[in-house]
């Protein structure tokens, strides 16, 4: 099956990132790779992800995988998609935020 514009990741804002994993590693028994020190990787959870100490959306980012970006974004745009973040770098590959026609924001990444 291919993993063309299905949904990959999900993303979730910390406010205070050693004590969320913390929590969820008690909690849960999940364990975390750590990207520097504002993000962690989800590891062994069920579903990719990670949580995001940097400045995000409170609610949490649901990702799309695309296997063409820019194809992708200008695919958002013209249904009607607001772009909130264009397309950029981050360590492992490219990806940018939109939001949908009801304020829903998502992100679209790609290791290409």
């Amino acid at each position: 099956m291919s993993k063309h514009h299905k949904i990959d990741y999900v993303e979730w804002q910390a406010t205070a990132l050693p004590e969320t994993k913390a929590f969820y590693h008690q909690a849960f028994g999940w364990t975390f790779i750590d990207y520097g020190p504002t993000y962690a990787a989800l590891s062994e959870a069920g579903l990719d992800g990670g949580f995001d100490a940097d400045n995000g959306p409170v609610k949490p980012l649901v990702i799309l995988y695309s296997e063409n970006l820019e194809a992708s974004r200008d695919t958002v745009v013209a249904a009607g998609g607001h772009l909130t973040q264009d397309i950029f770098s981050f360590p492992g590959g490219r990806r940018f935020h939109f939001t949908d026609p009801s304020g829903n924001e998502l992100g679209v990444w790609s290791d290409k």
